[in-house]
């Protein structure tokens, strides 16, 4: 996950702008400023030909009103010189070299405004913000509204990160969110799972132009997210993984959040934690929002096919074959027409893209830290129309 393994996979798969992680740590920022280089575009580093700009995480670790709170929210900074600034501040509050993504013993409020003062083109955003652990809106220790966390600096949050267990149509149920713009991360623990979920911007920006699109919502430059099927999320449903028991939030409901098999609590999940805040129906909209496609990616398409695991070499070998002959795994996955696939790859790999387009595909649910499983019927006679994902 070097910045050269970043860039090789960032072309593999067919993203130009990457962000950085663990701008943080002191290794890997010593790292960046050797091996990044400036463009002419503010905030926007460059390496072989992909773009990156400064990112990081941190966990924040709080009292409030006599409740422990913990949350991560992603940093956004507009240069080398400001990041390292504003390490200097952050090792006051944790060790910051501990951990790609340090813990740190301050409120959300005040992160936020150490931020502003330091880079005043700066920003925070909220990750994953309903995961049961360590979010936003999580069932164990978040809150029911952005102001309750962010106090007076609530105007600072403009964009939130809806994270692998949660679509924007699930975030669009609450309409308290709907000034904010929803982006989507892949959440990369490894370099072949960089864009499982991406965001889909028109022409190139600056740091400012980044910002300024995700703080107006400009849905003429924020063009689409693409994202992971919810339900493959490792917390989208609830659930009790030392038992195998995987519960919809309406079984949940009717267990009194009980574990029906030891009887103890449940992992309250996020579709669970979206239905207890929501004011809207599934399916509505917003005044104003960016569109989204769900995708699977192409690893899990040909792995489910062929039966074996993402990381068989089998499977690894097939993905390059195919990413060879059609320039990236996102113009694959999105833009090639089905009769320009046909004598080139299989046909049942051809048909399994085809039925993840159409979404398609059947998913036994994730929870409580188990990921969701897809499985793509190959020559099944639904019909165009049928609904097999929930």
């Amino acid at each position: 996950m070097d910045i050269p393994e970043l860039a090789r996979w960032a072309k593999y798969k067919g993203i130009n702008l990457l962000g950085t992680g663990d701008i943080t740590h002191f290794l890997w920022f010593h790292e960046l400023t050797n091996i990044l280089k400036e463009t002419d575009r503010e905030g926007i580093y460059s390496y072989d030909g992909i773009d990156f700009i400064l990112t990081g995480e941190a966990c924040n670790i709080f009292d409030e009103k006599g409740k422990v709170k913990k949350i991560h929210n992603m940093l956004f900074l507009s240069s080398f010189a400001r990041a390292e600034k504003l390490n200097r501040v952050l090792e006051r509050y944790g060790d910051i070299n501990a951990d790609g993504r340090p813990i740190l013993q301050m409120d959300a409020r005040e992160l936020v405004k150490i931020v502003r003062d330091i880079d005043e083109k700066g920003f925070v955003v909220p990750a994953h913000i309903w995961t049961p652990h360590f979010s936003l809106f999580g069932s164990n220790s978040g809150f029911d509204s952005i102001s309750e966390c962010f106090g007076d600096f609530t105007s600072e949050i403009f964009a939130l990160e809806t994270g692998l267990s949660s679509d924007p149509a699930m975030n669009w149920m609450v309409s308290s969110l709907d000034r904010f713009s929803l982006i989507s991360d892949s959440d990369a623990h490894s370099a072949g799972k960089i864009g499982r979920e991406f965001n889909i911007f028109s022409g190139q920006f600056d740091f400012s132009g980044l910002r300024d699109i995700l703080r107006t919502k400009d849905v003429k430059r924020f063009i689409s997210t693409v994202e992971y099927f919810p339900e493959e999320g490792k917390y989208h449903f609830d659930g009790h993984r030392n038992c195998s028991v995987c519960l919809s939030p309406e079984e949940t409901r009717k267990n009194n959040n009980l574990c029906p098999a030891c009887g103890r609590k449940v992992t309250i999940g996020v579709m669970h934690r979206v239905s207890e805040l929501a004011d809207r129906d599934y399916g509505d909209k917003p005044a104003t929002f960016v569109p989204f496609k769900k995708l699977v990616p192409l690893d899990q398409i040909i792995g489910s096919i062929l039966g074996k695991s993402c990381d068989s070499i089998l499977v690894r070998n097939k993905y390059f074959e195919v990413i060879e002959r059609f320039g990236t795994e996102f113009s694959v996955l999105l833009e090639v027409a089905e009769k320009d696939m046909l004598g080139k790859i299989e046909d049942n790999i051809i048909e399994g893209i085809h039925l993840v387009r159409k979404e398609s595909v059947r998913i036994i649910p994730g929870y409580d830290g188990e990921f969701g499983k897809v499985e793509i019927p190959l020559g099944n006679s639904k019909s165009e129309n049928e609904q097999t994902l929930f």
